[in-house]
């Protein structure tokens, strides 16, 4: 059983008196935390600056820039702890299940060496809260969990509800926490990485209480460490709730004018989409913020003119850029699917103005329907043609390495055959080289043997056929390398030598033997 951070109650008196002492403790912990990291990049600017005074030199004054930058970092860090969010994001609907999901897809490159395990009930529950800030959160606990288990290990993550509340549970096999720490998981700048700041859990921590929800942390030092997120909930679905957003109508406005005229609204809302999905990017991302906003005008500017020629060329101008980018398809989906939620937003706060019938209004919105579908379908196909292409490409590299034929003069070449060799690489070089010969003009081959780890009798076979083959295109086979396994094989099977191909103890020899018959 993993132990939990929560203390035993005692008596009232000394409880209340520990609390205090702890609340103390924690304030100097924070003071000391804060003075320590600001006060070492500013000694170091201000050592730099004096150094500038005596000579004069550019790279102090960029490193005194960059220490600058650390400190800001720092003070901003303890603002979005105590005042997260300085644009405040709407609450809206939230699947946390369908949120999981998206974010575990983010670390697929993990499954090679941790095993994940997902227990996911009752996952139409919903609650309500800043998607962007829930997402957040889960990403950087699951990525800690990750973290944790530098080599392998096993990342169990469930979703259950019980008693009105959805209990979220992240638990890894990993190295685990120290018990006298525990009490300190999410304080700033605690950290139990040696290179942390201490504040991502400190945000983590700080989100979900600002949406009610409560966080225990079990752990046990090589066993591993349980972070138990519980959210209360209520039976009400908030799904299909539509924003009343306090925008501007102008008699006569076209759906596209009335999103201009209440540009600097939708850019927030767009800005805080596009910074969400571009902070999952791990690295530098090739996609810019601005070619992200700049396409979400351009999907609702297509759309309200029926341009569907144009729609269909940016959706699949989109999707190769994103392919040819190495970013998950699933990124780009998320972020079209929130975009299409703002523009329902902006669509119902528009026509609400508008005195049209029922009918009227069922088929502008069947219309929509129609181009953002478009859209959607088109760049998906041609995010996954592009990935298929670049897949078959290096299939036909790998395929091309298989069987590497090395033409060393006009009619001679080698076909050196390395590795394990089995019966459908056996039929690739049978496919390959006899075009190679055709093509190539080859008259005389040296197929090596020296290199194979391995192959078994219906494999050796094989390449003995295949050399009849080379015989029916007029080239002659010269064979080295053969080991004793191969030829015991040979044997076993009969295999004849006469008349067929010649053989060499190696590759030198026979190289030797065509320097000759050049000279002569």
């Amino acid at each position: 059983m993993l132990k939990n951070t929560s203390n035993s109650f005692i008596d009232p008196k000394e409880n209340e008196e520990q609390i205090r002492l702890n609340r103390l403790a924690s304030i100097g912990e924070l003071s000391a935390g804060i003075a320590h990291e600001v006060r070492n990049p500013l000694t170091a600017v201000k050592g730099f600056l004096q150094l500038m005074k005596e000579m004069p030199n550019e790279s102090y004054l960029d490193t005194a820039l960059t220490e600058l930058d650390s400190a800001l970092l720092t003070l901003n860090n303890l603002l979005q702890v105590s005042k997260p969010d300085l644009e405040e994001e709407k609450h809206s609907a939230i699947n946390v299940s369908t949120e999981l999901e998206n974010i575990l897809y983010l670390f697929q490159d993990q499954v090679y060496r941790i095993q994940m395990t997902k227990e996911f009930d009752d996952c139409d529950t919903i609650i309500f809260g800043q998607r962007n800030m829930i997402k957040k959160a889960f990403f950087n606990l699951i990525k800690n969990a990750l973290e944790a288990m530098p080599d392998k290990g096993e990342l169990t993550i469930t979703h259950r509800v019980s008693d009105d509340k959805l209990t979220i549970k992240i638990t890894d096999t990993g190295i685990g926490i120290p018990p006298e720490k525990l009490d300190l998981i999410g304080t700033p700048f605690f950290s139990t990485k040696e290179s942390g700041t201490g504040m991502g859990l400190t945000q983590v921590f700080t989100t979900l209480h600002k949406h009610n929800a409560r966080v225990k942390v079990f752990s046990q030092v090589n066993i591993g460490t349980t972070f138990e997120v519980e959210f209360p909930v209520s039976n009400k679905k908030m799904l299909g709730v539509v924003e009343m957003v306090e925008l501007v109508y102008k008699e006569g406005q076209t759906f596209h004018e009335f999103i201009l005229e209440n540009k600097d609204e939708f850019d927030k809302q767009v800005s805080r989409l596009t910074k969400d999905s571009l902070n999952k990017i791990q690295g530098n991302s090739p996609i810019s913020e601005a070619e992200l906003s700049e396409l979400a005008y351009s999907i609702l500017e297509y759309v309200d003119e029926n341009n569907e020629r144009e729609l269909s060329e940016i959706s699949k101008t989109q999707g190769m850029m994103w392919a040819k980018a190495n970013l998950p398809l699933v990124l780009k989906l998320e972020w079209f699917q929130e975009l299409r939620i703002i523009y329902w937003d902006y669509f119902y706060n528009y026509y609400k103005n508008l005195d049209l019938k029922f009918d009227e209004f069922f088929s502008v919105q069947k219309k929509t329907n129609f181009y953002l579908d478009a859209f959607l379908n088109n760049y998906t196909i041609s995010y996954n043609n592009y990935r298929s292409q670049v897949l078959q490409s290096q299939l036909d590299v790998i395929e091309d390495l298989t069987v590497p034929m090395i033409p060393i003069s006009d009619s001679v070449a080698i076909l050196p055959v390395v590795g394990t060799m089995d019966t459908q690489r056996a039929k690739k070089l049978q496919e390959k080289t006899l075009k190679q010969i055709e093509q190539f003009r080859i008259n005389h081959i040296i197929l090596d043997l020296s290199g194979v780890a391995y192959m078994d009798t219906a494999v050796v076979a094989h390449i003995f056929r295949v050399v009849d083959g080379y015989k029916l295109l007029g080239c002659k086979t010269i064979v080295t390398g053969i080991r004793p396994e191969i030829a015991n094989t040979m044997v076993e099977l009969g295999i004849e030598i006469d008349g067929k191909f010649s053989i060499k103890g190696d590759l030198k020899q026979a190289l030797e033997d065509f320097n000759l018959i050049a000279e002569a």
